[in-house]
């Protein structure tokens, strides 16, 4: 059994917020995936589905992105699943806008979510990093990472969501390279 976290924040008002591409990635594969219905838990909304032959649970953390860390902790200790079964699904300035990258462990680059997971639960889970690109100056980062995609975004926001959904299986599989191989195959213009 896996737990995959996509981070964002609640409520409707930052739906389509850079900074909730987590959550999305999320929805995207409960769909793609059919997952059973939506359960409130784990300070946050669960939903429990299958992967190839892997177990998934989709967990969206519904406190703030800087207490996210609380949600994981509750899932993985209900479950008594160490940090090797936890994805981390999230935005990324320092990556291209629709680049995904994946890696184990890290330093948490100033991203709320991930320092509060990393304060909960140590530095050690895989994240999925999801390019949002850097505004180019750091005064106008919050506005960026905080404002909405634009209607020109959307068609290649939705590839990319399309594109994490249809290679899952590699990642539930733990062939992470071939996950982010077969995703920039499927987005090359």
């Amino acid at each position: 059994m896996q737990l995959w976290v996509g981070l964002g924040n609640p409520g409707p008002q930052y739906a389509m917020n850079r900074h909730n591409i987590g959550f999305m990635a999320l929805d995207t594969i409960a769909e793609v995936h059919d997952f059973g219905p939506v359960q409130k838990k784990f300070l946050g909304w669960l939903q429990e589905g299958r992967i190839g032959g892997s177990k998934i649970l989709l967990l969206k953390p519904a406190t703030f992105m800087n207490e996210s860390g609380r949600a994981v902790g509750e899932a993985l200790r209900f479950y008594k699943l160490g940090t090797d079964a936890l994805t981390v699904f999230h935005d990324e300035l320092d990556l291209a806008p629709f680049k995904v990258k994946i890696k184990q462990g890290g330093g948490t680059a100033g991203h709320n979510g991930l320092r509060s997971i990393d304060q909960h639960l140590g530095a050690d889970f895989r994240r999925v990093r999801i390019g949002i690109g850097h505004p180019g100056h750091k005064d106008r980062v919050t506005g960026h990472v905080l404002g909405n995609y634009a209607k020109s975004e959307m068609d290649d926001l939705a590839d990319m969501l399309g594109a994490i959904s249809a290679e899952s299986e590699w990642l539930a599989k733990g062939e992470d390279t071939r996950f982010i191989n077969d995703i920039a195959l499927r987005l090359q213009d």
